[in-house]
């Protein structure tokens, strides 16, 4: 059993040298250059993705509440009208600020902290 996992070891270790290898020659070898500011700004969007999602699910189970308790199909139609209506203005503003916000961190120059 002991010569089984000396083995997986062994190939492991030498596996991992090779892909990093192959990601280096693939043009992939100075991620290290972008910084923490960078990847700060991927962070925050990511951040700012689920907080939008999370609003979402606030406002549907809002609708599904409101849905449940109206009286007539007037009411309902009025309802989902304002839901969609609601749904599209957040989905283009939560857009504009993913924009701005990628926009903002692919401006951004990598460091020479790799060099």
């Amino acid at each position: 059993m002991a010569n089984k996992q000396d083995t997986q070891a062994k190939s492991s270790k030498a596996v991992l040298p090779d892909a990093f290898a192959q990601l280096q020659d693939a043009g992939l070898s100075n991620f290290t250059g972008f910084g923490t500011a960078w990847m700060e700004a991927l962070s925050d969007m990511g951040a700012e993705v689920a907080g939008f999602v999370a609003d979402r699910i606030k406002e549907d189970v809002k609708t599904q509440h409101e849905m449940l308790h109206c009286k007539n199909v007037a009411d309902l139609q009025h309802i989902q009208a304002k839901f969609i209506q609601k749904a599209m203005d957040q989905y283009q503003a939560e857009t504009g600020r993913l924009v701005e916000m990628s926009t903002r961190a692919f401006a951004a120059k990598p460091t020479d902290e790799a060099s």
